[in-house]
């Protein structure tokens, strides 16, 4: 019984530590959407962690909506992919980065804290050019 309670609190624990390194979460989910990290596919539901390298995915008739820890917002129409390549919200040493590729679909991006306090930080690459966030709000569709 000591070994299965030990066992159980050291999962605890490295789910607890895994959790800290989540850089955002889902906050709304209809349809078919994914998230993938380190090619593991898990259903989005509000509360899912979104980590650094992770794919945010929908399929048709879906949409996902994503609240990054710095409060920046990111939403996805039907059938779109983005990757978060790059992500520092580190605001007490002034270190801020966010990157991340839209290969298809439809993105609705409102800045939070890291656009609005380190603007050139933000850029969001798709398959034609890269974006950089110099406002508050952005709508962005890639075609097929």
């Amino acid at each position: 019984m000591k070994k299965t309670i030990t066992l159980i609190a050291g999962l605890l624990m490295a789910c607890a530590a895994h959790a800290d390194d989540a850089i955002g979460y889902v906050k709304t989910a209809t349809g078919q959407a994914s998230i993938i990290t380190a090619g593991n596919t898990v259903k989005a539901e509000p509360g899912t962690a979104v980590y650094l390298g992770s794919v945010l995915q929908t399929g048709s008739q879906s949409s996902l909506g994503v609240t990054f820890k710095d409060e920046t917002i990111m939403s996805f129409g039907e059938n779109t992919q983005l990757t978060v390549d790059e992500y520092l919200y580190a605001p007490s040493e002034g270190k801020f980065k966010l990157n991340s590729k839209l290969a298809k679909g439809t993105l609705n991006y409102v800045s939070g804290v890291i656009a609005k306090l380190q603007p050139d930080a933000v850029s969001i690459g798709t398959p034609s050019g890269v974006i950089g966030v110099r406002g508050t709000q952005f709508l962005v569709k890639v075609a097929q």
